[in-house]
């Protein structure tokens, strides 16, 4: 994306305060059925990465628009944010349920890391892979249906994959012995 002509949308911001305030709903209702987890569960933890992904790459996408960054460099702080905030939000609520620092963070790297690697490889894919979004600015229409059509495509493949992670006892099923 060129990022020296965009201008950046404010209402990104009132996003993120939105999102940091239902953290603890979407770790809700992870149950279990039968050894399994239920696709209720997985969809749950699934908007859990989404809402840390979605926050980290239009965060990193402002702030390379911002400093004239070209794609690359504004690509990797936009994937760095996408997992810094996915692992915040665990953090945040393992810390909060009296965990120590060092055992929170082992439990935000299992609980989240395949989860948001998935979100990101597909996410990123679909905007690379959609002709003129690279070169889109932030105003663009093209920008925002191809960033929400990623992380809408991304949900549909992470949810399986959160599903199968959550009944094996591993990805969110770590963070649950401690709600």
């Amino acid at each position: 994306m060129d990022h020296s002509a965009h201008h950046t949308d404010a209402s990104a911001h009132e996003h993120a305060g939105h999102a940091h305030q239902g953290v603890h709903a979407h770790h809700a209702g992870h149950g279990h059925a039968g050894g399994g987890a239920t696709w209720s569960a997985a969809a749950k933890a699934t908007l859990h990465c989404l809402t840390g992904c979605a926050i980290g790459e239009i965060l990193g996408m402002m702030i390379g628009t911002a400093l004239a960054w070209n794609n690359a460099p504004t690509m990797v702080l936009a994937i760095a944010l996408a997992f810094f905030f996915g692992y915040s939000f665990t953090l945040y609520a393992v810390r909060r349920a009296g965990l120590s620092r060092k055992a929170a963070i082992k439990v935000a790297l299992a609980a989240d890391t395949v989860s948001i690697a998935v979100m990101e490889l597909v996410d990123n894919t679909i905007i690379a892979l959609t002709p003129g979004a690279m070169d889109a600015h932030l105003d663009e229409g093209l920008f925002w249906y191809a960033i929400l059509g990623g992380f809408a495509v991304a949900f549909v493949i992470t949810t399986p994959v959160n599903k199968w992670m959550i009944g094996r006892g591993r990805g969110h099923a770590v963070v649950h012995a401690y709600h």
